[in-house]
């Protein structure tokens, strides 16, 4: 499996230099690096080459890497049902970066894109119609950056008296962060059964 999968990337490599940065084969999966401005061309390029045919888009995701300056990946996978083989494409980009939307050649990457948008706040160019498609409509910040507070920043319920749905800011009181991580048989008061015949013993 490997070997084809190096073949592969060798083929992918030498057909579109201008696509590809470079490209590993670990764990039987094949990575490919690619720079952001060639990204569309180079899924057409792996639709279309017969060498390829990866007809199937599974899925589009992100990474965040705080630290660096291109701060986030975009990954994409895909699948060869015709070859029986998959590829995972990598685009390092940066927060403010526009990444063209690949809708036009997989139409089911519409609500991939969103969810991305949502989650990372990533925004892509050409997508026909970018809204958020998890959190709702006034939801602040994006839950997947590293950066997000685990409690949010809103807290949301359903209010008796309104009869509505409120919005209201979080709150925590300092008792909620103070943790107590002894387990229930740590420093028990009582005596199990059993425990007195250690006591005559010693």
């Amino acid at each position: 499996m490997s070997d084809a999968l190096r073949e592969l990337g060798t083929h992918i490599e030498t057909k579109r230099a201008d696509c590809v940065l470079g490209w590993e084969v670990a764990f039987d999966e094949l990575t490919l690096d690619a720079p952001l401005s060639n990204i569309v061309t180079l899924v057409e390029f792996l639709k279309t080459d017969p060498t390829c045919r990866f007809s199937t888009l599974v899925d589009i995701t992100a990474v965040d890497y705080p630290e660096r300056a291109r701060r986030f990946d975009v990954v994409y996978h895909f699948l060869s049902m015709y070859q029986n083989q998959r590829i995972r494409l990598r685009v390092a980009v940066r927060e403010e970066d526009m990444i063209p939307s690949i809708t036009s050649v997989h139409p089911s990457a519409n609500w991939f894109e969103r969810e991305v948008f949502d989650m990372f706040g990533l925004l892509f160019s050409g997508h026909p119609d970018l809204r958020r498609i998890l959190t709702d409509y006034g939801f602040r910040g994006h839950p997947m950056r590293k950066d997000f507070p685990t409690t949010g920043y809103t807290e949301v319920r359903y209010d008796e008296e309104e009869k509505r749905v409120v919005y209201e800011p979080v709150s925590l009181v300092q008792e909620y962060r103070l943790f107590d991580f002894m387990s229930p048989w740590e420093g028990a008061e009582y005596i199990l059964p059993g425990d007195e015949k250690k006591k005559e013993g010693a």
